[in-house]
C-alpha cells in the first residue's frame, strides 16, 4: 500500500466520524438554545410576578389604611351617639 491509498482510506474512515460529530454538536447546540430560552422565559416571568406582588402590596396597604380610617370614624360616631344620650 502506498501513501496515496493510506490517505484515501483515512479520509473515507474519518468522514463518518466527522459527520457524527457534526450531528452531535448540532444536538448539543439545540439543547443549549432551548435551555437558554427557558431561562430567559423564567426570568421574564419572575420579573412580572415581582411587579404584580409589589402592586398587590401597595393595594393591600391602601386597603388597610382605608379600613383604619373607617374604624376610627365608626369609633368617633359611636362616641358621639353615646354623648348625645343614645346607645350605639
Amino acid at each position: 500500500m502506498d501513501a496515496v491509498m493510506v490517505t484515501a482510506i483515512a479520509a473515507l474512515a474519518s468522514s463518518p466520524l466527522a459527520a457524527a460529530a457534526a450531528v452531535y454538536g448540532s444536538r448539543i447546540a439545540g439543547r443549549a438554545q432551548r435551555e437558554g430560552t427557558a431561562v430567559t422565559g423564567l426570568t421574564s416571568l419572575t420579573d412580572q410576578l415581582q411587579e404584580e406582588r409589589a402592586d398587590l402590596r401597595a393595594q393591600l396597604a391602601a386597603m388597610r389604611a382605608e379600613l383604619a380610617a373607617e374604624r376610627a370614624e365608626t369609633t368617633r360616631l359611636k362616641a358621639l351617639v353615646t354623648q348625645l344620650g343614645g346607645t350605639p
